[in-house]
C-alpha cells in the first residue's frame, strides 16, 4: 500500500533546485571550514598518528549525529531505501580524509593542497559516467590544463618530488567519490540520512584500525581533534547543502578557494611559503576549474534558449 510505505521516510529530503549561484556560494564557505580542519590536521600530525586524527575526527563527527541515529527520538532520519550509496560514500569520505592526513605529515600544506584540488578533474570525468553530465571538448581541455598545473607541482622525476605526494593524489581521487555519490542522491536522500551513515561507516572502519597505532594524547590534542571533527562536519554539511544546487562539475572547481585559506594559516603557524611551482601550478589548476564553470554557465543559457524556442514548452 502506498500509505504505510511513506511512512517509512521519516525525512523526506527536498526537491534538487538549479540554483548554481547559491550552490557556489555554498562550496565557498564549506572551503574556510575544511581549510581550518586541514591546517590543524597537520599540526596534529607532528604528535599522532594519522590513522587515530582521523578516528577523533569521525568520533566527533558521529557524537555530532547521535540524535538522529536513535529511533525512539523524532529526530530519527536513518531509514533509507540506499544504504549501499551511503557506505560507499562513507568509505570514500574516509579514504579522502585518511590518506590526506597522512601526505600532511610529510609535505607542506599549501602543496598537500593544490595537489588534492585534481579531485574536479576526476569529477569532470566521472560526471559523465555515474551523472550522465555531458563535457565537451573545451572543458576537457580546461581538464587538461588543470592537469598540468599539478605537475608542475609534482615535478614527478626530478629530485623535488616527495613520494608522499601520492597521498593527496589518492585522497583526491576518494573525494571525487564523495562528491559523485553525494550528488547521485542530492534531492533523493535527507542531508542527516547522507552524513549520519557517512560518520558512522568511517568510525567503524577506524576503529577497527586505531588499536593497532594507539597514542595516548595529550588534552590539547583531545580538544584539537573535536575542533578538526566540527570544522570538517560544517564543511562537509555545507558541501552537501550545495550539491542540491548544481552539477558537480560547475561546484566542484570552487573548492580550490581553499588553497588560499590554507596557505595563509601554513604561513603563520608552521612558517610555510609556498614555492614558485606550487604558485603556478595553483594557478594553472584555478584557472582551469574556473574556465570549467564559465563553460557549464555557456551550456545552460543555451539550452534555456532552446527550450524557450521549442514548441512544447
Amino acid at each position: 500500500m502506498p500509505v504505510p510505505e511513506k511512512k517509512q521516510e521519516t525525512r523526506r529530503a527536498p526537491a534538487r533546485v538549479d540554483h548554481p549561484f547559491r550552490g557556489i556560494a555554498l562550496v565557498l564557505l564549506s572551503t574556510i571550514f575544511l581549510g581550518c580542519s586541514d591546517v590543524t590536521a597537520k599540526y596534529l600530525s607532528t604528535s599522532l598518528p594519522s590513522i587515530e586524527i582521523t578516528w577523533i575526527r569521525f568520533l566527533t563527527f558521529t557524537l555530532l549525529f547521535t540524535p538522529v541515529m536513535l529511533p525512539a527520538t523524532p529526530l530519527y532520519a536513518m531509514r533509507t531505501r540506499r544504504p549501499g550509496l551511503h557506505v560507499m560514500r562513507g568509505a570514500a569520505l574516509l579514504g579522502s580524509s585518511l590518506f590526506f592526513i597522512t601526505g600532511l605529515g610529510f609535505l607542506p600544506i599549501a602543496e598537500a593542497s593544490a595537489t588534492g584540488f585534481v579531485a574536479p578533474l576526476f569529477v569532470t570525468a566521472l560526471s559523465i559516467v555515474f551523472l550522465g553530465e555531458k563535457v565537451g571538448m573545451r572543458r576537457w581541455l580546461a581538464t587538461a590544463l588543470g592537469l598540468i598545473g599539478v605537475l608542475i607541482i609534482l615535478r614527478p622525476g626530478t629530485s623535488a618530488f616527495h613520494p608522499a605526494a601520492s597521498f593527496p593524489l589518492i585522497s583526491a581521487a576518494c573525494w571525487a567519490g564523495t562528491l559523485i555519490l553525494t550528488r547521485m542522491m542530492s534531492g533523493r536522500e535527507a542531508v542527516v540520512t547522507t552524513m549520519a551513515y557517512s560518520s558512522l561507516t568511517g568510525l567503524v572502519i577506524l576503529t577497527a584500525l586505531v588499536p593497532f597505532v594507539w597514542v595516548t594524547p595529550s588534552w590539547t590534542a583531545i580538544a584539537l581533534g573535536i575542533f578538526i571533527g566540527v570544522a570538517s562536519t560544517a564543511g562537509q554539511w555545507i558541501v552537501v547543502l550545495a550539491y542540491r544546487y548544481g552539477d558537480a562539475s560547475v561546484l566542484a572547481p570552487f573548492s580550490y578557494t581553499q588553497l588560499l585559506w590554507v596557505s595563509i594559516l601554513g604561513y603563520f603557524i608552521f612558517g610555510e611559503v609556498p614555492d614558485v611551482f606550487t604558485i603556478t601550478g595553483a594557478a594553472f589548476i584555478v584557472a582551469s576549474g574556473l574556465y570549467i564553470a564559465h563553460r557549464e554557465r555557456v551550456r545552460r543559457a543555451q539550452l534555456l534558449v532552446l527550450e524557450e524556442r521549442s514548441p512544447n514548452a
